[in-house]
């Protein structure tokens, strides 16, 4: 029997690119998003499932679980769905409480709740593993630029949210991994000034799942990767 994966944000950019790895790969796929859009359909043609799923409704979430996955064992949940604003408007000058709630919202809360409905599932399959997509802001100690308040604390957030799922699932030997994509030139920051190491999101998909989803196991459980294979500080 095929492996199953659910994967959030599907409709674009990393989430996308990592749905098609994960059909080459022999997985069945339900790829996810809020917005039904060609890049989602497209993925349909492939062979995955689709359905709307917004990560910041319980819902939603729930309306999934029951509709579509149902008890079906699920043996990898990749959190990819994210949110951000730019560098000029989330300042330590302009940033609001809107801009904070909205980024947390899908960045934070998403990722929690979306494994919490999916929990049963993970735990009806054999070595299960949860993948949240965070981001090097997120790392305390290796912040030495400071800005994008919201974005970066969210993903501080997330990384806190994955070391507790971690810790608590470790035992049931669900593996639990945060991931650093690395700059990918994606629909999160269209107009942003990207450096000159920024990648597509088919070589971010590919290298997270070759030098991590796919080799890490239980031994790394909780720990926080680069795309390159490399681990980063908290």
């Amino acid at each position: 029997m095929a492996p199953t994966a659910v994967v959030s944000g599907a409709n674009s950019g990393i989430a996308n690119a990592f749905v098609t790895v994960l059909l080459q790969e022999g997985y069945n796929v339900f790829a996810v998003d809020r917005n039904q859009g060609d890049a989602l359909h497209s993925l349909e043609k492939a062979g995955a499932h689709t359905s709307v799923l917004d990560v910041t409704s319980q819902e939603s979430i729930t309306a999934f679980k029951t509709s579509q996955l149902k008890d079906e064992p699920l043996d990898l949940l990749l959190n990819i769905a994210g949110v951000a604003s730019g560098s000029e408007v989330d300042s330590l000058e302009k940033s609001t409480l809107d801009i904070f709630e909205k980024t947390f919202a899908v960045n934070t809360y998403g990722p929690f709740f979306l494994t919490q409905a999916l929990l049963p599932n993970l735990q009806a399959a054999s070595k299960a593993k949860i993948g949240i997509v965070s981001s090097r802001v997120g790392s305390i100690g290796d912040n030495s630029s400071g800005g994008h308040y919201a974005y970066r604390s969210s993903k501080a957030a997330v990384n806190s949210i994955g070391k507790s799922l971690a810790m608590n699932l470790k035992d049931q030997g669900i593996t639990v991994l945060l991931l650093h994509p690395g700059y990918v030139q994606s629909n999160l920051l269209p107009n942003a000034k990207m450096p000159p190491d920024t990648v597509q999101p088919k070589e971010a998909a590919e290298k997270l799942w070759r030098n991590v989803v796919k080799v890490k196991d239980i031994e790394q459980t909780g720990t926080f990767w680069h795309r390159e294979g490399f681990e980063l500080p908290w």
